[in-house]
C-alpha cells in the first residue's frame, strides 16, 4: 500500500528524492499544478538561486512535461478532467512511485488567506484524507495559523512523512 500525499508538480521536478522513496508513495497532483509547469518553463524568472540549479531544474520540468504528454499518460490525464474532482489512473514516475492527478476544483471556502492553487492542495488533501506536502514554509504557517483541518509536511521532513501513520 502506497503512502498519499498531495502536492505540486513542481515539487517533483525541484526535489529530485521525491521519485526514490525508500517505499511505495503515490502523490496526487491537482491538475491546476501541471498548467503551472508550462507557466514555470515560459517564465524568465529564476527559479532557483543558482544558475546551475536553475538550469537543472528546467530540465526537469521540461522533462516532466514531456513525461506528462506522452499518449498514455496524456489520456489518462484527459481522461480525469472530463469530471470534477475525477482522478486519473496511476501514472508510475519510478519504482515506488505513482502520480495521480486529479481535477480538483476551486470554489474559495478560504476566502483571500490562500490563492487558488494552494486552495486546491487544501481541498484535495481535505477530500482525500491525506497530507499536503511543500517547501513554501509560509503555506504551511497560514493553515497552522487558519487552523484548517489538514496534516502538512515540509519538504524537509519527507522521510518522517513517509514513516507516519496518516
Amino acid at each position: 500500500m502506497s503512502t498519499l500525499f498531495v502536492t505540486e508538480a513542481v515539487m517533483l521536478a525541484i526535489y529530485g528524492q521525491l521519485l526514490v522513496p525508500t517505499k511505495p508513495v503515490e502523490y496526487i497532483i491537482p491538475y491546476k499544478t501541471v498548467l503551472e509547469l508550462y507557466e514555470l518553463k515560459s517564465s524568465d524568472e529564476p527559479l532557483m538561486h543558482t544558475g546551475p540549479d536553475d538550469q537543472h531544474v528546467r530540465t526537469k520540468i521540461n522533462e516532466l512535461i514531456q513525461y506528462f504528454e506522452e499518449p498514455l499518460n496524456k489520456k489518462k490525464i484527459d481522461r480525469a478532467l472530463q469530471l470534477p474532482w475525477a482522478k486519473s489512473p496511476s501514472i508510475p514516475v519510478g519504482d515506488m512511485t505513482i502520480v495521480t492527478i486529479l481535477n480538483a476544483l476551486d470554489t474559495a471556502p478560504y476566502g483571500e488567506l490562500f490563492d487558488p492553487v494552494e486552495t486546491e492542495l487544501i481541498m484535495a488533501a481535505q477530500r482525500i484524507e491525506a497530507p499536503i506536502l511543500t517547501d513554501q514554509y509560509e503555506l504551511i504557517q497560514r493553515i497552522i495559523d487558519a487552523s484548517i483541518p489538514v496534516q502538512v509536511y515540509d519538504i524537509d521532513d519527507f522521510d518522517f512523512a513517509l514513516e507516519e501513520p496518516t
